[in-house]
């Protein structure tokens, strides 16, 4: 059995009916995630002034970081359609290994009277060459270039951002992340038969596309992953945005054309505070955007999306940054995150030195303080339900109108009570929670379930519909007909979006808590909100554009 593999307590949602709400049906749509960016360790960047998009409509005036030129590459390689613009927010995640010399070369593009700026790396011992002295670092003057130089140390996810004037530089959108992948994998992370690696082998239901950037975050045995996703917190005060826009369209920055000075008059001079943030963003979007795809050609600016996407039972990297001012209560619905490593500091156990077990608290929400990066391990396997999430015991008549008797893949629990045997991988039902296993979900059915199970369900002709429920609490294709039956009705389902035919999983709600954060100008929903997807294996998650 593969390590790390931990019983989580399932978030506490206690109600079956409202866990049911939350874990609405969803229809078949494209899962576009991730941990992508840019490859060096030599990058070429810029500062730039560009728009940024919103859900209202609004286009927000902001600086960013971009690319000069073609970078180098492009990860995950599986990734397509990719692009690195002069101008993104957040700027291009920079990915290197661990032991790499990295260079990064800034050229500040922004206009004259935002002044100088810069690029901090709080996590490295950098070296700034050009430019002149700034108060944390070596600054790129209006129109010039500077280069920071240091070695790639420090494994795991990290954030980095202006130094300069950074109340105003950070808040209009100078901030970024840069991923170390470790330079030694270890074994167990790569061996099928002791890891749950889905994409370097075959299985019996289909092939799938290997997305990660590596196949453990850290050097160390417990750090193995499936998937993994960035997340970068911010906000926008839209009235700081608004004055620097129009104190750039009114600064005199022509230069003397005997000194080339410019004149006093090419300086801005906004105030930050009082602050009052109306945009709540993750990866420079705002729901529903971050659910497009990345690198969707109508986000030229914000070319990250926020669309986490799984199959039961697997290591789900999240690195997050908190790259805002404020913090940001962010909770993920159906588990805790098991915090592996804050700033690329793994948490290891201080009570037995020679104990290499990692010991992260399990978090409720990940809170996003303002600089803060973390890496935590999701995982989701329906333990906690208390009903078999494939409905297995089921028979149930197709969108074909083939009736299917029962059928049963077994389920043999390991020490942990989950079906992850070598008998079991690859199968569709690999690490289900055994307990439930063909446990009916009513208990007083309205369609062909034996009783016995934890709740009632409505009359699935009054569950409201839409693109987020299908009309079953089962996973896999043709769940709605296993919910009611060869007798029961046919749900409110099987429209164009959503035929009870193809794909169905569990979408859980993930948000901040803090409500006006959910919002986007105070118009729910919006915000920090974004939906974990949860798939049967039959489904093929392809996060390629």
């Amino acid at each position: 059995m593969r390590a790390m593999k931990m019983n989580y307590p399932i978030s506490k949602t206690p109600l079956v009916l409202a866990a049911l709400v939350t874990i609405a049906l969803l229809l078949t749509l494209p899962a576009y995630a991730a941990a992508p960016g840019i490859t060096g360790p030599t990058f070429k960047l810029t500062a730039q002034d560009a728009y940024i998009s919103q859900p209202d409509g609004q286009m927000i005036y902001s600086w960013g970081y971009g690319c000069t030129g073609t970078p180098a590459g492009y990860a995950p390689a599986a990734i397509k359609n990719t692009f690195c613009n002069s101008m993104q927010v957040p700027g291009p995640t920079l990915i290197v290994t661990a032991g790499d010399s990295v260079s990064v070369t800034l050229t500040n593009k922004l206009p004259a009277a935002a002044g100088n700026t810069s690029i901090l790396f709080p996590s490295f011992q950098v070296t700034g060459t050009g430019g002149v002295a700034g108060l944390l670092t070596q600054e790129a003057q209006p129109g010039g270039s500077v280069t920071y130089t240091f070695q790639a140390s420090t494994v795991g996810t990290h954030a980095y951002y202006s130094g300069t004037q950074g109340d105003l530089q950070v808040e209009m959108g100078l901030y970024g992340a840069i991923i170390v992948l470790p330079a030694k994998i270890p074994s167990n992370c790569t061996n099928p038969a002791i890891a749950t690696n889905l994409y370097t082998v075959s299985k019996p239901y289909k092939q799938e596309q290997d997305f990660r950037l590596a196949a453990s975050a850290y050097d160390h045995a417990t750090t193995c992953y499936d998937r993994e996703y960035l997340f970068q917190f911010s906000e926008i005060d839209p009235n700081i945005h608004l004055q620097a826009e129009a104190q750039v369209a009114a600064a005199n920055c022509t230069p003397d054309p005997q000194t080339h000075a410019l004149p006093s008059t090419c300086s801005l001079q906004v105030p930050t505070e009082p602050y009052r943030p109306a945009y709540f963003m993750i990866n420079g979007r705002s729901m529903p955007d971050d659910m497009d795809p990345n690198y969707a050609p109508e986000y030229p600016h914000q070319p990250y999306n926020g669309n986490p996407h799984m199959h039961p039972g697997e290591q789900v990297l999240l690195r997050i940054i908190g790259q805002g001012r404020w913090q940001h209560p962010f909770h993920e619905h159906g588990n805790h995150v098991r915090i592996l490593a804050r700033d690329g500091n793994l948490i290891l156990s201080t009570t037995n030195p020679s104990d290499p077990n990692l010991a992260g608290p399990l978090l409720f929400t990940t809170t996003t303080t303002p600089g803060l990066a973390m890496d935590g391990i999701y995982y989701w396997t329906g333990r906690g339900l208390n009903w078999d999430p494939y409905g297995h015991h089921a028979a149930y008549t197709d969108s074909a109108g083939i009736f299917h008797p029962a059928q049963d893949p077994g389920c043999t629990p390991d020490a942990n009570g989950y079906n992850s045997g070598s008998g079991a991988y690859g199968a569709i039902n690999y690490y289900e929670w055994c307990a439930d296993h063909n446990k009916p979900v009513e208990s007083a059915p309205f369609g062909d379930v034996a009783g016995g199970g934890p709740v009632t369900l409505p009359d699935p002709n009054l569950f409201t519909n839409g693109a987020w429920y299908g009309g079953s609490p089962y996973l896999g294709p043709d769940a709605t007909g296993r919910a009611v039956g060869p007798t029961g009705t046919t749900p409110p389902s099987g429209t164009i979006a959503n035929p009870p035919g193809s794909e169905a999983g569990f979408a859980f709600m993930w948000h901040s808590h803090n409500e006006r954060e959910i919002t986007t100008n105070n118009a729910f929903p919006g915000g920090m909100m974004m939906m974990m997807l949860v798939d049967s294996r039959e489904f093929v998650i392809d996060e390629s554009n």
